[in-house]
This record gives structure tokens, sequence and C-alpha cells, in this order.
């Protein structure tokens, strides 16, 4: 394979000269990170110093500190990972995430972590297109299905407490999507989850082809925590999550294989770096949390994965619990609650807990979706899918 060869100013020149020669690639140039510290000048490596890794197949590091700190190779390896190109040193080696073609128009939402409010922007978009579009959604999760499962009936707590029963997680993110959005969903599984996104398993190729099949207008691909969908869109949405660093580790390449950046709270901490590392829009916003049925001022205990707030419900708001993601807690939380209504996100163990146990005491169970509040979001949006064409 040709290699560019990453080196720096902090090695004499004959130690860098031999340990290319040791390489087991045809070097093809080397790039200079910095340091002058052994430089005299005029040094000759044996290939020429280059201003970039065009002619490479692989990128090689032969630097070290103080030239390249941990938080400046992991930025060189984010763009170079852009580039397709794997990032390799004497310790590690990163390679980029291979995504598989996909012949319809499309898009994927991915995020920077879990519970980043990257479904919620999923739906938001889904329901944005679905104006005047035929939408089909694939998502991927943790809890996804052996079979890429087609859900083209919106789920209801009695077809989700049915799927919980059966010993299914019946509140993966296809279903939530498809609940949120009221569109078709296809719902994958995934394991596994690297630095750059890669999974080490999936079946969301087999979920795109039964996406395809059905010739929707767009498919919109949605990412799993900081997984990425492993198929080859038009254009991606990058997902931040409030005090989260968007340039951080590898997510600089999330960064850089992005569109559009969406942040989650107040963007001003990453705005200025993710333009000074890519000239995209930076999107703030907000997100609350909508019952799927009327409250009526009722009694309601409110159950989220997060710090949903609740001043705005119809509700007289009797107990808050932020630990869906937590069953033991959830169920101390459960233990001793007098309400009416138990109001939940569909996430985690809100089926198996929180339905399970409002039906067990008789008490209503109702889902709530967290809607996105912001015009800019939709104004890029149209911009990033080209309009259908109807014959």
């Amino acid at each position: 394979m040709r290699a560019v060869v990453v080196i720096d100013g902090e090695h004499y020149a004959p130690v860098v000269r031999d340990a290319l020669a040791s390489l087991p690639y045809e070097v093809t140039g080397v790039w200079m990170a910095g340091g002058a510290e052994k430089l005299r000048g005029g040094e000759d490596y044996g290939v020429p110093v280059v201003g970039g890794f065009d002619a490479a197949e692989v990128v090689v590091d032969l630097s070290d500190e103080p030239v390249l700190s941990p938080a400046k190779r992991f930025r060189l390896a984010s763009e170079v990972l852009a580039r397709g190109l794997s990032y390799v040193g004497p310790d590690f080696r990163f390679d980029p995430p291979a995504f598989e073609s996909f012949p319809l128009p499309s898009l994927a939402v991915i995020g920077t972590g879990k519970r980043v409010g990257k479904t919620a922007v999923t739906g938001h978009v889904a329901q944005r297109l679905a104006r005047d579009r035929d939408v089909v959604v694939v998502a991927m999760g943790r809890g996804g299905p052996a079979e890429p499962e087609v859900i083209d009936v919106q789920p209801t707590v009695e077809s989700l407490l049915e799927l919980s029963r059966s010993g299914r997680h019946a509140a993966s993110d296809h279903l939530e999507t498809a609940v949120a959005a009221g569109v078709v969903t296809i719902g994958c599984r995934r394991a596994g989850g690297g630095l750059a996104g890669t999974v080490t398993t999936s079946n969301v190729a087999a979920g795109a082809a039964l996406a395809a099949e059905r010739t929707p207008d767009v498919v919109v691909f949605d990412g799993s925590g900081a997984a990425i969908p492993p198929v080859d869109v038009d254009a991606r949405i990058l997902v931040v999550g409030s005090g989260q660093d968007a340039t951080a580790y590898l997510n600089a390449y999330r960064v850089l294989i992005s569109d559009v950046v969406v942040a989650l709270g107040d963007p001003d901490a990453n705005a200025n770096t993710i333009r000074a590392l890519k000239g995209i829009p930076v999107v703030r916003v907000d997100l609350r949390l909508r019952p799927l049925e009327p409250l009526r001022g009722r009694r309601v205990a409110v159950f989220t994965t997060g710090p949903a707030p609740t001043d705005h419900l119809d509700a007289d708001v009797v107990a808050v619990s932020h630990n869906l993601a937590d069953r033991p807690r959830l169920r101390h939380d459960l233990e001793s609650l007098d309400a009416d209504v138990y109001l939940a996100e569909l996430k985690a163990a809100a089926i198996d807990v929180v339905a399970e146990c409002a039906a067990e005491r008789g008490v209503d169970f109702v889902l709530a979706v967290n809607d996105v509040s912001s015009d800019e979001l939709d104004s890029v949006l149209d911009g990033l899918v080209p309009e259908p064409v109807r014959a």
C-alpha cells in the first residue's frame, strides 16, 4: 500500500529515514507535523516532503509528543478518516467506517453519544419530510430485532406491552420513531461501536434493502448512540448533546462527514470550533415533552431518561423520575407513588417496568414524545433533501 508518513522535527532525519525503510508500505512521501529541535536544514528523508495525503492509501504516524499531543492526534486521525484512509501508529490503528451504497435519496441522523436527543431529531426530520414526500425510516439499536422489522402501523401501549411480554425490547429506537413520527419505520439491530462509529455487527444492510423495495421519496437512517449507520447517504445531520464537546476525540470525524450540526441547549461552546473545522450550519434546538393523550389537569407522575422540563404540562405533576434507564432506582421510585397517570418517554424500561406497574395498579399510562423546536432546522433541512420528482 502507498503510505504518506507523518513525521516531526523532534527526530533526527537519519533516524526517520531508517524507520521509513523498515515500514511494510510503499512510502511515497512524508508530511511534517511540526517541531524543529533536530532540524538543521536540507534534511534528506529519501522521499519528498508533501503537503497532504492525496497520494496515500494509508497514513502512518511516526511522530510523537510534544508535536502531536493526544488531542492533536485525534484531530489528525479524524481528518484522515474523513478522507477514507486508515491512520496507523506504533500501538494504534484507526480504519474509516465502511458505507454501503444506497440507490435512493437518503440522509442519516447521527449523534455524539447516547441520549443526546438524536431520536427526537430523527422523528422531527421524518415528520417534516413526510409533509410532501413518502418517507421511510431505518433505525438501528442495541435492542433491535434479529431480523429487520417493518412497522407500518403506529404502535399502541397495548401492542408494546404485548411485545414486551413476548420477551422483546419494547422501547427500541424504531418503535419510538414509529410512535413519534407516524411513518413507516424499519427496525434493525447492531452490536458494538468503535471510536469512529463503526459497528461490530448489524442487519442494517438488510433493513436498507427492505426500505429500497418500497421505493419511497427519501429514506432517513437513524444512528444508535455514537454508532453511524453503515450506509452511504446523501447527507448527514449530527446531533450534539448539551454540555458535550462536538470535536473531542473522533467526534471531529463525525463533524467532517456531516452537513449540519444540531446542538441541544446553548451551542455557543461548540459553534466556533465546529465552523473552524468545517463550515457547516450549527443549529440550536430545544426539546419539549408532549403527551400523546390529554392529561386534563390530573395528578401525573413523569418518567424520563433526562432532565425534561414539565412546567408546560396541563397536569398536576406529583413526581418526576429520571431513572427510566436504571431499573432498580426506577422500581424504588414507583414503590410509594400515588398518581392518576404515569407519563413516560418510550425509552429503556418505560414498557416492561412503568407500563406494567400501571397495568397492575389500574393507573392510566400515557406515552410522551420529545418535540423539536427550531424554525432554523426546518429551513436547513429543506436544502439537504431535494424536492420529490412527481410523474
